[in-house]
């Protein structure tokens, strides 16, 4: 089965390598296809996201390099919008759609950044029960994607990148089930995230085994994802994803291609 990664960061936004050198990478992977999704502005927290003046620089970019490299791979030039980001699809090839913060009370608290983020939530808004940041963050999900303006779902569990909720407990299970059935009734596509594997986070990618057997039922259509930072990990985790999305019983994967997102097979 020959990938494709369309959630890429380059130094654009907070990425390591620039766009060419992820392209060589995916290259000498033998990947088909390469989809470039940089941070959308996030001026509350510029620290990792791309800045809006850029973004013509960033288009004008890709499209260089999906001429230089015409004929050797699909190129495209996508973006990871946050919910609270400025809404900029149209400028864009794809849009990813992630929730990276709970905002309560003029104050941005970050899911992915550390565990002190989201335990400062816990303890300022949540009244010391983690449950009350599960529910903010999936009501967030769930928010983000009536709102119907991106293709992808993102990295849907963010909030279990550090292993703060027991994921086999009830009330867990069930406030990112729900969240789930609508977000997969909103959104055409899921993505399978590898990238908290690839920085040492966690063992499996998002979303949980659990929840990708739920979306399973719900006939869900998945894009295996390296949210990549670097060349190192362009496709972390990607052979094992496959195999325990075979296992899960899914046999098909969904890939962007000039064409649109079409269907692969799981062999």
């Amino acid at each position: 089965m020959r990938h494709s990664n369309i959630h890429t960061h380059t130094t654009f936004s907070d990425g390591k390598n620039t766009a060419e050198e992820m392209v060589q990478k995916a290259l000498e992977l033998g990947f088909v296809s390469l989809g470039f999704s940089d941070h959308s502005e996030t001026a509350f927290d510029p620290g990792y996201s791309a800045i809006e003046a850029d973004y013509p620089r960033y288009r004008e970019e890709i499209l260089r390099l999906k001429e230089k490299y015409e004929g050797k791979i699909e190129l495209f030039c996508g973006i990871e919008q946050d919910y609270f980001s400025r809404p900029c699809s149209d400028e864009f090839e794809y849009t990813i759609g992630s929730v990276h913060y709970i905002y309560v009370k003029d104050e941005y608290f970050p899911m992915d950044a550390s565990l002190e983020g989201q335990q400062k939530f816990i303890s300022k808004h949540g009244r010391g029960d983690p449950m009350e940041l599960a529910k903010r963050y999936f009501d967030t999900v769930v928010e983000n994607s009536r709102r119907r303006e991106f293709q992808v779902q993102g990295h849907f569990d963010l909030i279990q990148k550090y292993g703060l909720f027991d994921g086999a407990g009830e009330e867990y299970r069930a406030l990112a089930l729900a969240a789930a059935d609508e977000v997969v009734n909103n959104v055409p596509f899921i993505e399978v995230n590898c990238g908290a594997i690839g920085r040492g986070y966690r063992k499996t990618p998002y979303p949980d085994a659990f929840i990708l057997k739920h979306l399973l039922k719900k006939g869900a259509k998945l894009v295996l994802n390296g949210d990549s930072h670097s060349v190192d990990t362009l496709n972390t985790h990607y052979e094992e994803s496959v195999n325990e999305l075979r296992e899960i019983g899914f046999s098909s994967l969904w890939q962007l291609r000039k064409t649109g997102f079409v269907e692969i097979p799981i062999k």
